[in-house]
């Protein structure tokens, strides 16, 4: 049959499949898979979920507990390895990773690694990255990024997992990589990831207080408000990395850091690359006014502290931006207070949401889903309205997203079940 159904203007045709020959089969009955939510039963199941024409405005959505029996301290990441193990990380901000399976029925989570007595914990400072090599299914090697329990210092280091335990990590294994001063206590960005070249790219804010008083996002002489792009692989001493050729300074003579990849960012929480197109996109947390997005590119300046999103920052108007690269995407302290980056969803469960990225606001708890044509946003659509404490966004194997609530809850974007009025709204029309 095929239901003709009219929301938002827009309209849906469902088509529903009934197979006969088993067994005849009434209107509405039909079988909830095991991994399938109530909710993605209704929109999916009982229409099948074949939409033409839809457009993320025609949904409704809510976000839901996706493990009830798991509860974190200070989860600030989720992840997962990429060995088709189909296990979860999560970070917990005191100094902790604990790893799980994916199943939404899991009842405890595991130790992987604890180095709680190496990192200072509280406000921004703690245990703040984390990312599996390329390889790690071969080479057992992981990244971290911490702040140092004696001076508050980044450092990224590298773990190998237990040879006989791959859910426990050699602690005594660690290789410090990069170690960064850090004149403040905040602004400390954290976020590490693999781009789709091998390179590890890690986030670095301005050295924290207020409206960056050392200038450092626009100094290249230090790696403080940058992403930086370094080659663990390759070794040149008495580094335990090598620079990339084509990292934009490599070979200066003025002194700028080679490991710098982007440049002029505030305080990056949270980057992701696509797994489609390779953008790499990042959410900066604006100072007093504007919160912003960006795709980070090679050797490109982002502006801060001359500009905080669109607008001059210092001085206050007449700014000189020129060679500055504005965001895609800001909204100002009237909306959200401090961005949550997030990723470009390509899982199966939300297929209308497929292509947008979908970020949040960790103090006021939206989540949005931003559309992007390659050369700009072509739309904003605020998805839901949380009340979580939004920390982080996070993918499993199979690209579907995670909402990692900073109170210490993993919740997943889901479908609202549908009001009275569109069921009834809905007319189904016999086609057999």
């Amino acid at each position: 049959m095929v239901n003709i159904s009219k929301k938002s203007g827009a309209l849906k045709i469902v088509v529903i499949a009934a197979i006969l020959l088993t067994a005849p089969v009434a209107a509405g009955v039909l079988i909830q898979s095991q991994n399938q939510s109530s909710n993605q039963f209704i929109y999916q199941s009982l229409l099948l979920g074949v939409y033409f024409g839809a457009e993320p405005q025609n949904f409704q959505y809510q976000v839901e507990l996706a493990f009830p029996n798991l509860v974190f301290d200070h989860p600030v990441g989720i992840y997962h390895a990429g060995d088709e193990s189909n296990r979860l990380f999560v970070l917990e901000q005191p100094g902790v990773i604990k790893v799980f399976n994916n199943s939404q029925n899991v009842t405890s989570a595991k130790i992987f690694l604890d180095i709680r007595d190496q990192v200072v914990y509280g406000g921004e400072q703690g245990l703040l990255g984390l990312a599996f090599h390329p390889n790690f299914t071969d080479n057992g090697y992981f990244y971290v990024d911490y702040t140092a329990d004696d001076d508050g210092r980044t450092i990224v280091a590298r773990y190998t997992i237990n040879q006989t335990d791959p859910d426990q990590a050699n602690k005594t294994s660690e290789q410090n990589i990069l170690e960064v001063p850090q004149p403040y206590s905040n602004h400390n960005g954290g976020q590490l990831a693999f781009g789709p070249d091998g390179y590890l790219y890690i986030a670095l804010g301005d050295g924290g207080s207020g409206g960056d008083p050392q200038g450092n996002g626009q100094n290249l002489s230090t790696l403080l408000g940058s992403i930086l792009r370094i080659d663990v692989d390759t070794a040149t001493p008495p580094s335990n990395y090598s620079i990339p050729p084509d990292n934009p300074f490599v070979g200066n003579t003025e002194g700028y850091k080679e490991e710098i990849y982007a440049y002029g960012l505030r305080n990056p929480w949270r980057f992701s690359f696509d797994n489609v197109t390779g953008l790499l996109w990042a959410g900066d947390v604006g100072q007093s006014k504007w919160e912003e997005i960006d795709i980070i590119k090679n050797g490109t300046n982002y502006g801060w502290n001359i500009m905080e999103g669109n607008h001059c920052y210092l001085p206050s108007s007449g700014c000189n931006t020129t060679g500055l690269e504005p965001p895609i995407w800001e909204y100002g302290h009237d909306v959200g207070h401090s961005v949550t980056g997030g990723f470009v969803y390509r899982g199966p469960a939300l297929p209308e949401l497929n292509g947008s990225y979908i970020y949040g606001d960790f103090a006021y708890g939206q989540i949005w889903a931003l559309e992007y044509d390659g050369l700009n946003p072509t739309n904003n659509t605020l998805l839901v309205d949380t009340g979580l404490l939004i920390a982080s966004f996070g993918v499993d194997e199979n690209s579907e997203l995670y909402i990692v609530d900073y109170r210490g809850g993993i919740y997943q974007l889901n479908y609202s079940p549908p009001t009275s009025t569109e069921i009834f709204n809905t007319v189904f029309v016999p086609v057999l």
